[in-house]
């Protein structure tokens, strides 16, 4: 795959997009399926360890090598309160309207309680639409499918993120003669 660290095939000449004579639309939806359940596990949400480690050719045998949107919904329930879920939706192919992100917004108004909404763009969304969203009461995330072809956070290049503990902070702080305006650091509570 590119983006693992130099001298990786272009993803359209890759060979994974011809595993099983597949097209390069359901490689496309594997790989940033795959990132977005990587991204939720990561943040608490209970994603089934079987699909955080589904194969391609699994993919393909379950969503079919011509994806329907809707069958790649997710919604995950956050794993310290259940209660709070994550709604994951792909969005087609056209400009996102005002209208369809109403007709997004009245088909999960009456579904479960939802904390967040993640949107998975493959085209433009227009300035009308963007406002709506505003609208939703809950926070909602927007990516574009191109962006989660590679999880940044898995690449080789980056950097371990560590969350320290308040005696950590104040050496780290002292060693390089930083005050605590000039750095965010997390603490361990």
């Amino acid at each position: 795959m590119g983006g693992s660290g130099g001298g990786g095939e272009c993803i359209t000449r890759s060979s994974h997009v011809m595993e099983g004579g597949g097209s390069l639309e359901s490689y496309r939806y594997f790989l940033s399926r795959r990132t977005v359940l990587q991204m939720l596990n990561d943040r608490g949400y209970a994603v089934p360890n079987s699909e955080l480690t589904r194969s391609l050719t699994e993919f393909r045998f379950t969503f079919g090598d011509k994806c329907d949107l809707e069958s790649l919904r997710l919604c995950l329930p956050l794993r310290s309160n259940p209660s709070k879920k994550m709604l994951v939706v792909y969005l087609g192919t056209e400009e996102i309207r005002t209208q369809a992100i109403r007709g997004l917004y009245g088909q999960i108004l009456n579904k479960e309680a939802l904390h967040g909404l993640i949107l998975i763009l493959q085209s433009n969304m227009n300035t009308f639409a963007r406002k709506e969203v505003l609208k939703f009461p809950f926070k909602v995330e927007i990516f574009y499918i191109t962006d989660l072809l590679v999880n940044v956070t898995k690449h080789i290049l980056q950097p371990k993120h560590e969350v320290l503990s308040a005696g950590e902070r104040d050496k780290l702080m002292k060693k390089y003669k930083i005050e605590g305006k000039q750095v965010t650091i997390l603490v361990k509570q």
